[in-house]
């Protein structure tokens, strides 16, 4: 991170000045200058300590005569910017002992202007503008799965249903309702009858294992079970069940209930991972859920007769909005099963057999989407808009959306489960500028700050924790106070407020954007200095012919790179291009090239697999693959997870190698499915699955 963020939209090569009188009063002396040239280049690069002269290579200050001169590059800085960091130099040596360098003008555009825009939202929930809708048009197409699809009437009718059966049973106002059911159409009947009965809509998979459920359950204050034949078994048995199909068969009437819900009533809770290893039930909103859906509707263009594309897992929190948005305003859910997300050719096939216009998928399973159509071009015909989200999408895969697709926007989404979902969208239709892709700009109704430690708003261009406060963020996380004092706490700047703390730090742009700088706790030391993994990571794709890669550390002191690329490139030339632009420090000693990174169930690039795969020694012995079978699956398996065979043991289980559930398909694939997905998982051992070639053979 550079010392003087750049903050100008037109960088021209050369050199101005900027000069402005000292106030009466105000000490002139050299060793006061100093004092306060170090506090403002702290302030800047977001350190608590600097150590550097008055002349930085962007930038320098000098007192002459009482006059405060700053002698700055224009590629780095704008006018209005030297003027901003001259204040920030008279504010630091008026009062040294002020925690903001800020003025009040530059603290009221951080607070007002940056803000996302200010929208009414209506006075309705997600639920009742569907009611609207089915009145609209009761006979037009809502949900389409596989060869099965319901009209708004049928899906609102069995949505009453199930709402009317959930009340007969005692559902109370906020009263929790686990949906524990595969993701089909009536699991989006399901999630609507939860709404429309006032209930709070808790997602549960249902392969989750039993003691996770129970846990779940527990810490939600679970009322309820909502659940389908098939998809009970983990739950415990003790728990108030309700099946959809005797919801269905109840004698209920299919009208709407018309059960008051207020915006302020809470609408769902979604459990993410937690840094100490027990889940967070985050809470969000009525007001929360729909401002998000709204700015789905307008930033990704769903309209009537649009299909948007339902992908995620129902514990991500984007599936909601994947599942209700397009019902909002007579377009269509397209539902995709998992079997199909796995297997990237019937993806595509999917997505242009069912006329999908909005797609929303995370950046490592775009990358799988661009190697199947480079390998096999055709036309996304209908295809209009792609938002990738979940993770950091780096500018290399945007480059290559572009070249393969021109005409179809790409989206990068960023927010949190605890803030409703999605609060920043940068919509492209071209490559970003900028070294990084930007977050973009809050959505309507939200507003971010980026502030230290004491929630005080930073320098504008310096780093800090992104902050949110807004209609978007929740109650907080449910049954646990220690973790929600933790996390949320009012907005110093907007009584009666509630501002949560992400944990994520970034910067603002001068365009009036946000950038991501990563994880608060990715943030490590080599060597005592602080190292941002998500830096050496741009390096990393700066290097030619390396497309995706990724940064670990091991035994808490070693950086090993995992790149992936058409061609491998030399570990030695890897190393040489990144110590031409990063300190010694930050360059991996070691440099792995695979075919392709590990992905987690999400679609994230696995961390935890890449950490235990730098970690390994060579093949440990267990022995080459001796027979024909073994050695077929060997050369399997190293396409695949891209490891060269001859380190690939007959023992080796496929899943500690990297193996991932849509690797496994691959390889399904790869041996021309002769094993199955089950196959893999069931008998993961390198000779097991080829005793099973064998037998098949």
């Amino acid at each position: 991170m550079e010392t003087i963020p750049r903050w100008t939209l037109d960088p021209v090569p050369g050199v101005a000045e900027y000069e402005v009188p000292l106030p009466e009063g105000l000490s002139g002396t050299p060793s006061a200058l100093a004092a306060a040239h170090t506090r403002v280049l702290a302030a800047l690069s977001g350190e608590h300590e600097v150590s550097a002269g008055l002349e930085d290579g962007a930038l320098h200050v000098a007192l002459m005569d009482r006059t405060l001169r700053l002698r700055y590059r224009t590629d780095v800085l704008d006018a209005r910017a030297a003027a901003r960091i001259a204040g920030y130099h008279l504010a630091a040596l008026a009062r040294p002992e002020r925690q903001s360098l800020l003025s009040e003008e530059e603290l009221r555009y951080q607070l007002e202007e940056l803000a996302g825009p200010e929208r009414e939202l209506p006075d309705r929930r997600v639920h009742e503008l569907f009611e609207q809708r089915v009145t609209l048009h009761p006979d037009a197409v809502a949900a389409v799965q596989d060869e099965r699809q319901w009209t708004y009437r049928e899906l609102n009718s069995r949505a009453n249903r199930i709402g009317r059966a959930l009340l007969a049973r005692g559902l109370r106002r906020e009263g929790v309702v686990a949906v524990v059911m595969e993701r089909n159409l009536d699991w989006l009947a399901a999630v609507l009858g939860v709404l429309k009965a006032g209930g709070v809509y808790l997602p549960v998979e249902p392969h989750f294992p039993a003691d996770r459920i129970a846990t779940t359950l527990t810490r939600a204050g679970c009322e309820l079970v909502l659940t389908e034949h098939g998809s009970a078994g983990h739950v415990d048995r003790a728990a108030r069940t309700l099946f959809v199909d005797a919801a269905y068969a109840e004698d209920h009437a299919d009208d709407d209930l018309g059960v008051p819900v207020p915006a302020g009533q809470l609408a769902y809770i979604y459990f993410t991972s937690g840094s100490t290893g027990e889940p967070k039930g985050a809470m969000c909103e009525h007001a929360g859920f729909l401002n998000h859906v709204l700015a789905k509707i307008g930033d990704l263009g769903i309209g009537a007769g649009r299909t948007v594309a339902q992908t995620a897992p129902q514990c991500f929190d984007i599936s909601l909005w994947q599942l209700v948005s397009a019902l909002l305003v007579g377009g269509r859910t397209l539902l995709v099963g998992q079997e199909t997300i796995l297997d990237v050719p019937q993806f595509v096939d999917t997505i242009v057999r069912g006329r999908v216009n909005v797609l929303q998928i995370v950046p490592s399973y775009l990358e799988a989407v661009l190697a199947e159509l480079e390998q096999r071009p055709r036309e996304l015909p209908d295809l209009r808009c792609v938002s990738v989200t979940g993770e950091a999408v780096k500018k290399e895969l945007v480059q290559r959306w572009f070249d393969a697709m021109p005409g179809v926007r790409l989206v990068n989404a960023y927010g949190l489960t605890e803030t409703s979902d999605d609060t920043n969208h940068e919509v492209m239709d071209r490559v970003p500028d900028e070294e990084r892709v930007p977050l973009g700009p809050p959505v309507a109704n939200v507003r971010v700050y980026v502030v230290d430690e004491d929630l005080t708003p930073v320098p504008l261009g310096a780093p800090g924790e992104i902050v949110f406060s807004g209609v978007c963020v929740g109650r907080g996380y449910v049954n646990d106070p220690e973790r929600t004092k933790a996390a949320f706490t009012d907005d110093p700047y907007r009584p009666g407020e509630r501002l949560y703390r992400s944990g994520d730090h970034g910067r603002w742009l001068p365009d009036g954007k946000l950038e991501f700088l990563g994880r608060r706790d990715s943030q490590i030391k080599i060597r005592g200095f602080r190292v941002e993994i998500g830096e050496i990571e741009n390096a990393l794709l700066r290097v030619p012919g390396v497309r995706d890669g990724a940064v670990v550390v091991v035994r808490g002191a070693q950086l090993v790179a995992f790149c992936t690329g058409a061609e491998p490139v030399g570990a030695d030339e890897v190393r040489n291009k990144l110590a031409a632009s990063l300190p010694s420090y930050m360059v991996p000693a070691v440099v792995h090239w695979r075919e392709l990174l590990p992905l987690t169930a999400n679609g994230k690039t696995d961390r935890k697999t890449l950490t235990s795969l730098a970690e390994e020694l060579e093949a440990d012995g267990s022995g080459a693959p001796d027979t024909p079978a073994e050695r077929r699956m060997a050369a399997a398996w190293a396409e695949v997870l891209g490891i060269s065979a001859d380190r690939i043991g007959r023992l080796d289980h496929f899943f500690d190698r990297g193996g991932t559930s849509l690797s496994a398909v691959k390889l399904a694939i790869a041996l021309d499915r002769a094993i199955t997905l089950k196959d893999v998982t069931s008998q993961p051992v390198l000779a097991d699955l080829a005793g099973l070639l064998d037998q098949r053979q």
